[in-house]
């Protein structure tokens, strides 16, 4: 049986939180066993675990902060737009990526894609 609605949604806020102020291993958990992460989009497709958690360890130890701005979830599927500010000392990075993600029936990420580009980040 297909993960309900729900259960995908639960699955996007834990993501979106953990993205904000977790540790890399709590966020691959959230990954299903061959699940790929291409962030952003037309960068390298990580394929292992072991990728898909070095992605997310160069991020742990950031000072940010995140939050899920509104998402669509349809056959498995969601689209989601999530805010990510980032300070760095004095400066202030705010990124809104769109994730696109599929889950699979126990609503765990099958698949990441993240559109956005460096085009897209403000800086105050």
């Amino acid at each position: 049986m297909a993960a309900d609605r729900d259960q995908i949604l639960e699955t996007i806020q834990r993501y979106v939180d953990l993205v904000g102020k977790g540790a890399a291993d709590e966020i691959l958990a959230l990954y299903a066993d061959g699940a790929t992460v291409e962030d952003p989009v037309g960068s390298e497709v990580r394929t292992t675990p072991e990728s898909i958690r070095e992605f997310y360890a160069s991020i742990e130890p950031l000072e940010q902060e995140s939050r899920l701005v509104s998402a669509r979830i349809a056959d498995g599927q969601a689209a989601f737009l999530f805010e990510l500010v980032t300070r760095v000392g004095d400066q202030t990075y705010t990124l809104a990526p769109i994730d696109v993600m599929t889950f699979d029936d126990d609503a765990r990420i099958t698949s990441m894609r993240a559109f956005w580009s460096n085009d897209d980040m403000q800086v105050g």
